[in-house]
């Protein structure tokens, strides 16, 4: 009952923590142009909003990935928001380390983290093959205990993917969730503003609801059981979670039905065990879908046979 009631609590508290450390930090965000106090090596990431850089302290030599966000298209909350939500998840060993550095310059906002200079996890999954079935458990392990530390903040993290999944070595004995920009408390109303992909889950893609979908972690789970499929295939289950994409079709027909005769040719490399671990984190119905730390009943039985089918849409990094 204690464990219940203390979750509430993180849930019901979750926006007060954040705006309290919002309005700290944006009262003692440092201005300062890069050059000033770091010298750029080299690009580590772009993406849609903002690129990072490897940078080094020019007094101390201290390697650092800054994170860099063009004034011109991010608004300052937006940036804090990010900034705050990452700082406040950091002391976890599988999220990533913040060095508690806000910058302001002309052009851009900034902060600063440890480096991952093995890049991510889309860069060692292999189209059509996927990574070793080690590396991928080891994968699965660490990220249900992040997600489980966001969830236990009253948080749901909706940005699961391979992308976000940083590497401290080639083997993926230590990863690290990053980029929280799309972190929210739970139970707060989104309707879907992008494109269906493959991760979003069902009740988002068939969302009409002009108020919006309480979100919860169940958003999660769906989109780490696609990211395990990914990482023991090397393509995605389908390529939206729609009723017209005939991969999904197909899913849906074994997911009523749980016939053998009825799973997915596609899904035919995996065993019973990694199909119905797959089977529970991808329930079209959130409130049977299972949460993420279900995957850890099955990471001691084997996960894929190496005579399935391979046929599907390939991830590519």
């Amino acid at each position: 009952m204690a464990e219940s009631s203390d979750a509430t609590a993180a849930v019901t508290a979750a926006p007060t923590v954040l705006d309290e450390l919002l309005e700290i930090t944006a009262q003692s965000l440092v201005r300062t142009e890069v050059a000033e106090h770091y010298e750029v090596i080299r690009e580590l990431g772009r993406g849609k909003y903002g690129h990072v850089v490897l940078v080094t302290h020019r007094q101390r030599g201290t390697p650092m990935a800054l994170k860099l966000l063009p004034k011109a298209s991010t608004k300052l909350h937006t940036f804090l928001y990010e900034y705050c939500v990452a700082l406040s998840l950091a002391t976890h060993p599988a999220i990533i380390s913040m060095f508690g550095i806000a910058i302001e310059s002309s052009q851009y906002y900034g902060f600063l983290y440890e480096p991952a200079l093995h890049k991510d996890l889309i860069s060692i999954i292999k189209p059509r093959d996927g990574i070793p079935e080690p590396a991928a458990k080891q994968c699965a392990k660490q990220l249900v205990s992040a997600l489980e530390f966001i969830h236990s903040r009253g948080l749901v993290y909706r940005d699961v993917k391979p992308e976000n999944v940083l590497l401290f070595d080639p083997e993926c004995r230590r990863i690290k969730l990053t980029d929280f920009g799309l972190t929210r408390p739970k139970g707060t109303k989104l309707k879907l503003v992008a494109g269906v992909i493959p991760y979003t889950a069902p009740e988002l893609s068939n969302t009409t609801d002009a108020q919006g979908v309480p979100i919860d972690t169940s958003l999660d789970a769906w989109a780490f059981g696609v990211l395990l499929f990914c990482l023991l295939t090397g393509y995605f289950p389908w390529e939206q979670s729609l009723p017209d994409d005939p991969f999904f079709e197909d899913f849906m027909l074994w997911q009523e039905t749980g016939l053998e005769e009825n799973l997915p040719r596609h899904w035919k490399r995996l065993t019973a065990e990694a199909a119905l671990m797959l089977r529970s984190l991808l329930a079209l119905d959130p409130a049977k879908r299972g949460p993420v730390g279900g995957a850890l009943r099955y990471v001691d039985c084997p996960w894929r046979l190496e005579d399935g089918c391979s046929e599907g849409a390939a991830v590519k990094p």
